[in-house]
C-alpha cells in the first residue's frame, strides 16, 4: 500500500478502465453515426457463450483464451445477424434482438452447467455477467491496456478516413477507400473493445459504455471531432470513477457503477448541453419569442397616429 492508500494494482486497474472507457467512447461514436448502437449490445451478449466454452476447453481462467473465445462468438453473432438480414425480410434491429436473445440464453445455460461441475463454482465466470475489475490480475490489465490503446490509435490516426467513410461514402469510394474494408475494420475494433471490456464491465452492461458516452456528447456539439473528444472524456471518466467505487467494497460489481456514472453524465448533458440540452433549447425558444415580440411591436402603428 502506498502513501495514497491505494494499492499499485488498483491504480493499474483504474488506468486500464480509463483507457477502456476512452476506446469505448471513440468506437461508440462510429457506431452512433452508423446507426448501429444496438449492434454493440447484441455482440456483447453474443460473446458470453465463447467465454464459457473457452474456459471449458482450457480448464482454467485464461484471459487470452477467453478473449479469443469471446471474439469468435461475437463474430459468429455478427455473421448470424448478416445471414438473417440477407436470407429473410427481417430488419437489422430485429435480427440483432434475435441474436442477442439466442446467444445470451445459450451462454447462461452453459454457465449454469459449468458452475455445477467440480470446481466450476470457483471459476469466477460469474464476474463476466456484471464485471469485476477488482479480480483482474496484472496480466489481465496489461492485455486490456495494450488492446485498448491499439483501438484508440487506429481511430485517431485514421480520423479523416473515418469521417469520410461515415459522412460521404461516395466521395470516400472515389478516393479509393473500400467500404467493405472500412466496415471490416470498424466491426473488428467494435468486437475487440467489447471482448477486452467484458471482464471489467460485464456482458450485460458493456453496451452502456459504448452507447451512453457518444449520445451524451451529442448534446454538446455538432462537430464530429469534438464529439469524439467529449465522448472519450465521458467514457474514460465513467470507467475510472465506476471502477474506483467498485474497489471500495468486497465483491462489488464494476459494471453497474460505471453505468451509474455514465447515466449521471447523460442527465447533465440532457439538461445543460450547449447544443441540444433542455436549458439551451429553452433559452433559444425564449430568445425567439422575444425577437418575434419586438418585430411585431415595430410593425404595429403608433397609438393615436392619424390614418
Amino acid at each position: 500500500m502506498d502513501i495514497t492508500g491505494i494499492s499499485p494494482n488498483t491504480l493499474w486497474v483504474l488506468f486500464s478502465t480509463l483507457i477502456l472507457g476512452i476506446a469505448s467512447g471513440l468506437i461508440g461514436c462510429l457506431a452512433y453515426w452508423k446507426r448501429q448502437s444496438l449492434m454493440s449490445d447484441a455482440l456483447s451478449h453474443a460473446a458470453l457463450p465463447g467465454i464459457v466454452i473457452a474456459f471449458t476447453i482450457v480448464g482454467v481462467k485464461s484471459v487470452p483464451a477467453m478473449i479469443a473465445g469471446a471474439a469468435l462468438s461475437a463474430v459468429l453473432g455478427f455473421l448470424f445477424i448478416q445471414w438473417i438480414q440477407s436470407s429473410t425480410k427481417i430488419k437489422e434491429d430485429t435480427a440483432m434482438g434475435i441474436v442477442l436473445s439466442i446467444f445470451f440464453g445459450l451462454g447462461i445455460m452453459l454457465l449454469s452447467i459449468v458452475n455445477r461441475t467440480a470446481g466450476g463454482g470457483q471459476s469466477g465466470l460469474d464476474s463476466f455477467i456484471f464485471g469485476q475489475a477488482a479480480s483482474m490480475t496484472g496480466k489481465d490489465v496489461k492485455i486490456m491496456l495494450v488492446l485498448a490503446l491499439i483501438v484508440i490509435a487506429f481511430i485517431w490516426i485514421g480520423f479523416k478516413e473515418w469521417k469520410l467513410f461515415l459522412f460521404d461514402a461516395d466521395f470516400a469510394k472515389g478516393l479509393g477507400l473500400s467500404g467493405r474494408v472500412m466496415n471490416g475494420m470498424y466491426m473488428s475494433m467494435l468486437i475487440l473493445v467489447i471482448v477486452i471490456g467484458i471482464q471489467a464491465v460485464g456482458v450485460i452492461l458493456m453496451s452502456a459504455l459504448l452507447i451512453i458516452p457518444p449520445v451524451s456528447a451529442r448534446y454538446w456539439t455538432q462537430s464530429f471531432k469534438r464529439m469524439l473528444i467529449i465522448s472519450a472524456v465521458f467514457g474514460g471518466g465513467a470507467g475510472a470513477a465506476g471502477t474506483w467505487v467498485s474497489t471500495l467494497g468486497k465483491g462489488w460489481p464494476t459494471g453497474p457503477f460505471i453505468v451509474l456514472f455514465s447515466s449521471s453524465l447523460f442527465l447533465v448533458s440532457l439538461v445543460f448541453g450547449f447544443q441540444k440540452g433542455w436549458l439551451a433549447k429553452l433559452l433559444h425558444l425564449r430568445a425567439q419569442k422575444k425577437k418575434s415580440a419586438e418585430s411585431a411591436h415595430l410593425h404595429t402603428p403608433e397609438e393615436g397616429k392619424a390614418v
